[in-house]
């Protein structure tokens, strides 16, 4: 088993009696669906609906105080506490930004459950995460049974499972939800009551909607950077994200790329030889008739 402290990741804690009310009015995951050891994916948007900041978001137990810890990007901390603040009004909550991380460990089972951890709900092959100070991350470590790695392996590891890391593989404040998959990694209740940016959400849900969307790419011995565009033939159809050893992430126009692959067309990005790993994603579904 490895374990690896992520120091892109920051913590925000928001409490009181009505904490639970509040953000749900406000995030896309049921709250009502979440307890103590276990953990929702979710994000604030716009009230255009794109992402403002997504995260992890676990409940702490009562004893330890209760409230709930926002596990998210620490250059987005600070803003998003704010955020809730400003949101706040007089809902009977605080909001703190904590000086905790996260410890993400993967690939075995946990021989101790500590405090404040729980499953990665966007993908079981993403692990458990502990929410810990960083200078108990190799404490937290030997307990758990897990060798400390660099962060960068953890970085491999999810950009080979697929799963997007926003201002790598999107930018906030300029993606929807379907576009980074949040819809397909457990990030949006569509069940639930109305919360900042639902509407839109909702539309696109079922209307079918998302011709944007994050696809998993397989790469030669290069990588191209970044940023870069993706391209079929002479045309842009996407933006080349994170990679590592020969796999990537990029956001792509799915219509697009789906005719590029019916005229045979190869993609390039910088140059460079991008394939599909799973070629079948940037087909949609034909909508079935009402009977």
């Amino acid at each position: 088993m490895k374990s690896a402290f992520l120091p892109d990741r920051s913590v925000v804690k928001v409490a009181g009696e009505d904490a639970r009310n509040f953000l749900n009015g406000l995030i896309t995951t049921d709250l009502d669906r979440l307890k103590p050891g276990l953990g929702r994916f979710g994000a604030l948007l716009t009230p255009q609906g794109k992402i403002i900041v997504d995260f992890l978001i676990t409940e702490v137990p009562a004893g330890h105080g209760g409230g709930f810890l926002i596990d998210c990007p620490k250059a987005l901390a600070e803003g998003l506490a704010t955020k809730l603040k400003f949101y706040k009004l007089r809902a009977k909550v605080t909001v703190e930004n904590l000086d905790l991380g996260v410890l993400a460990a993967w690939d075995g089972q946990l021989a101790a459950q500590p405090d404040l951890a729980f499953a990665d709900p966007r993908n079981e092959a993403l692990g458990t995460r502990i929410l810990i100070p960083e200078d108990l991350k190799q404490k937290l470590s030997d307990l758990i049974g897990a060798e400390l790695v660099d962060a960068a392996e953890y970085e491999t590891h999810r950009i080979a499972l697929g799963v997007p890391r926003g201002g790598l593989d999107f930018m906030y404040s300029d993606a929807f939800p379907h576009e980074t998959n949040m819809d397909r990694l457990a990030g949006v209740d569509f069940d639930k009551g109305c919360y900042v940016g639902q509407e839109v959400v909702s539309r696109m849900q079922h209307r079918g909607t998302a011709r944007t969307r994050s696809v998993k790419v397989l790469l030669d011995d290069l990588s191209p950077e970044a940023g870069v565009s993706v391209m079929a033939g002479d045309k842009p159809v996407g933006t080349m994200g994170s990679s590592a050893q020969g796999k990537g992430i990029a956001l792509v126009r799915i219509d697009r790329v789906a005719d590029a692959l019916d005229a045979g067309q190869p993609l390039t990005a910088g140059g460079l030889a991008v394939r599909l790993a799973e070629p079948d994603v940037v087909r949609i579904p034909l909508k079935q008739p009402i009977a």
